[in-house]
């Protein structure tokens, strides 16, 4: 009984000794080791639309202005018809007030100041008959003022004709063509916004960049802001690092750096471009073995000094300062 106890406590005790061991050889934390990381993008539209078509797949990489996604708009198309419309009509207005009278119009005016003079002649020849018929006292005043009545209104119609037809003789008049061309440029003013509105079916690459996430299929709801792509831009890459109080004043801003992948063991130069402190809740307040108690923590930014290719970095790997 003795004797399994022993071979009991043996062996807890190399169990023991061997998980001290296994932890006392963790990686210890170093202020050396940094992190990979890809400015992202997040590509949207501003008007509702169904995803019609996905031209690209996740991983893929794009140029600026590639075509990434079609979204289908029935309203905005159907609202660019109305306003396609809107704008011939306002372009003939314009065209019209431009040229004036057609010589339809101008035979047109011309027959009704005829009818209006026959009308006033047989109106006057009227009057002169009653006249005197009235001075005899053959007709009552009544019938007399009704015949007088007639020939003066046919006066004051031949006079507004003739002045009907002066005014188209002598052409449009610059009020007239003025309305016209703020007809038109309301209508080119619409039609401008309909095609904008109609361009965002089209989500476009803004960027040379690495589709990261598609977040929609297609025949499903995109809602204006809904983030639909989002991608990665190689070419603005940094590297972050962080450094604790004691040891931030090894490095300044515009330092050329050696920097490690050590995975790939590949090696390139880096510049800081920016030194700043970490949130007061990122101070140290345990214990650590590369940092003091209540120090403060500071962040490295580190641009590559050349470019690299972006097939040798992914986000958030490690990054190692030779």
């Amino acid at each position: 009984m003795k004797m399994k106890n022993m071979k009991r406590f043996i062996n807890l005790s190399i169990l023991l000794a061997i998980l001290l061991n296994t932890a006392c050889s963790r990686p210890k934390i170093t202020d050396l080791r940094g992190k990979v990381k890809l400015e992202t993008i997040n590509l949207s539209s501003k008007v509702p639309g169904r995803v019609q078509t996905i031209k690209v797949s996740e991983g893929q990489k794009v140029h600026k202005g590639d075509t990434l996604l079609i979204l289908n708009i029935p309203e905005i198309e159907a609202k660019y018809d109305q306003v396609q419309g809107v704008v011939e009509a306002a372009r003939a207005q314009l065209r019209m007030a431009y040229k004036g009278a057609t010589i339809e119009q101008i035979k047109q005016i011309d027959g009704k100041l005829a009818a209006a003079q026959a009308q006033l002649n047989f109106a006057k020849n009227s009057y002169q008959r009653l006249k005197n018929m009235y001075q005899d006292s053959l007709i009552p005043p009544q019938k007399f003022d009704e015949v007088k009545m007639k020939w003066q209104m046919a006066q004051a119609q031949v006079a507004a004709i003739k002045a009907k037809q002066k005014e188209i003789l002598k052409g449009t008049r610059k009020e007239v063509i003025a309305q016209a061309k703020g007809q038109m440029e309301q209508a080119l003013g619409k039609l401008k916004e309909v095609n904008s509105a109609l361009s965002e079916k089209y989500i476009t690459a803004p960027q040379n960049m690495k589709v990261e996430t598609i977040s929609l299929k297609e025949g499903e709801l995109a809602t204006p802001g809904y983030t639909l792509i989002t991608g990665y831009l190689p070419q603005k890459v940094y590297f972050r690092f962080t450094v604790p109080e004691s040891k931030i004043h090894q490095f300044k801003v515009n330092q050329v750096l050696n920097l490690t992948n050590p995975y790939t063991k590949k090696y390139f130069k880096g510049k800081i471009i920016a030194i700043k402190q970490l949130p007061k809740y990122a101070d140290i307040t345990a214990p650590s073995e590369a940092y003091q108690l209540t120090e403060s923590v500071y962040e490295l930014k580190i641009r590559p000094v050349s470019p690299i290719n972006d097939d040798e970095l992914y986000q958030n790997a490690v990054i190692l300062i030779k």
